[in-house]
């Protein structure tokens, strides 16, 4: 299976490190008050992929920049 490559800037890996995390709590959300259960199902598998990718994006992006990349926080310092 091929790769896909993709260079973002500090400000740009952080965006996308927060949406991965709220998509990532909104699942996790969904899955705990199951409606449907076919929903659930598959929401649930989606949430595995998430969190591997979450988990790896993480990694790699706190060992470039450090934990600071990963404070979503939006209060004045």
């Amino acid at each position: 299976m091929g790769g896909f490559e993709i260079a973002l800037a500090e400000s740009e890996l952080k965006i996308t490190l927060e949406a991965l995390t709220e998509l990532e709590q909104k699942m996790v959300r969904l899955c705990e008050s199951p409606e449907n259960e076919d929903e659930v199902s598959d929401v649930g598998n989606d949430l595995i992929e998430v969190r591997l990718l979450l988990k790896a994006l993480k990694e790699r992006a706190i060992n470039m920049y450090g934990h600071s990349i990963v404070n979503f926080s939006r209060e004045a310092l």
